[in-house]
């Protein structure tokens, strides 16, 4: 829906966007003021969709720096500088998101421009802006798109395969954009065994393969888990962290990386993340509760949680709260406890992002 609104509000008519129960609670204000300062107009029910979008063509070019990450702001914003006049330019507050978009308009023709915009004084090696800039308007050409798999779909494969010892699992034809893998970075850091090899050939994306293999027990190293990635010792807590860029790199892993918590020595301690407060479900809550019940030693905060490990889990009743990725979060804490467990909601939901994951996940149990 973010992105959609980007291209329509560069259009000379007037457009509805509405979705299902989950989508209706999702934060629009984001990307309805951008796109306002861009000439559209566009109108919310108390923030939320759905979203009537007033288009305008041309669109004014705008400089615009984001108040918190958000790949999807920034995604909005650059797809309405295609039809804008002049250089839209998106700063990111904390280093580069995700660039899906920045790279799939590269390929197309459109005129992108990436750059970091260093901080003076700061306070953290992570503390950095990011600039990117786009010529409008723009007119693409057609080109093949090969699209890689998705790698937070392959997340909770490969965080089950390096949480069970005896598993060796290898995920082929994966997308191994350098903004979306930190959590290979971190399971190496934790000592997981990982292999990751590049394919080649031409495309916009890198794909390849990643090899994993549950034979070591996870514990941080804090030469391979450095504080310049986002995470790593807390001298206040004792606790190993993961916060500021390495956050927004993996906003959909971690749910997932709150369950591999539960196996590392020391746990974990996720800071920074109150995005996950305004997902498909408030997932810091989601988590928690869920952990909670299956025996899981978790503290909970405003802007994430501390997860004590290793823990042995025993099965439960847990909830999907309607969330796919807490569905499949838990459905790889359920493989690594003790008795049976149930999840409610999970099939209902999981399809949203990973319509085979149940198939997949039961082939792979069988050799």
């Amino acid at each position: 829906m973010r992105l959609v609104a980007g291209v329509l509000a560069a259009q000379p008519f007037d457009s509805v966007l509405t979705g299902d129960e989950s989508l209706s609670q999702r934060p629009m204000l984001r990307i309805a003021q951008p796109l306002g300062y861009m000439g559209a107009r566009i109108s919310t029910v108390e923030g939320h969709a759905p979203l009537r979008v007033e288009g305008r063509w041309p669109l004014d070019a705008i400089s615009y720096e984001m108040p918190m990450a958000s790949a999807q702001v920034k995604s909005c914003v650059l797809l309405a500088g295609l039809g804008a006049d002049g250089y839209t330019q998106v700063i990111e507050p904390n280093g580069q998101t995700r660039d899906h978009t920045e790279r799939m308009l590269a390929w197309f023709g459109a005129e992108v421009n990436t750059k970091s915009l260093m901080r003076m004084g700061v306070l953290h090696p992570w503390d950095f802006r990011f600039s990117v800039m786009l010529e409008g308007p723009s007119r693409l050409r057609a080109r093949d798109v090969s699209v890689p798999g998705d790698f937070s779909s392959a997340a909770f494969l490969v965080v089950a395969a390096a949480m069970l010892r005896g598993s060796d699992l290898q995920v082929d034809g994966v997308g191994l954009n350098h903004t979306r893998t930190h959590l290979l970075r971190l399971l190496m850091g934790l000592g997981a065994y990982l292999k990751v090899d590049f394919a080649s050939g031409e495309g916009c994306e890198p794909v390849g393969s990643i090899r994993v293999r549950g034979e070591r027990e996870l514990v941080p190293d804090p030469e391979d888990f450095p504080p310049v990635a986002g995470w790593g010792p807390n001298g206040e807590t004792g606790s190993n962290v993961v916060r500021g860029q390495a956050v927004a790199k993996m906003i959909d892993e971690l749910p997932v990386l709150a369950v591999l918590a539960t196996q590392v020595r020391g746990g974990l301690e996720i800071r920074d993340a109150r995005e996950l407060r305004v997902k498909e479900s408030d997932r810091i809550i989601a988590v928690a509760a869920n952990l909670h019940a299956m025996g899981a030693r978790v503290n909970v905060f405003d802007d994430g949680l501390r997860v004590e490990g290793p823990t042995r889990l025993r099965g439960a009743r847990l909830r999907s709260f309607g969330d796919h990725r807490i569905a499949m979060a838990f459905v790889v804490a359920a493989l690594a406890a003790e008795g049976e467990s149930e999840i409610e909601g999970a099939e209902e939901c999981v399809p949203v992002s990973f319509p085979e994951f149940f198939p997949v996940l039961e082939s792979l149990a069988e050799r």
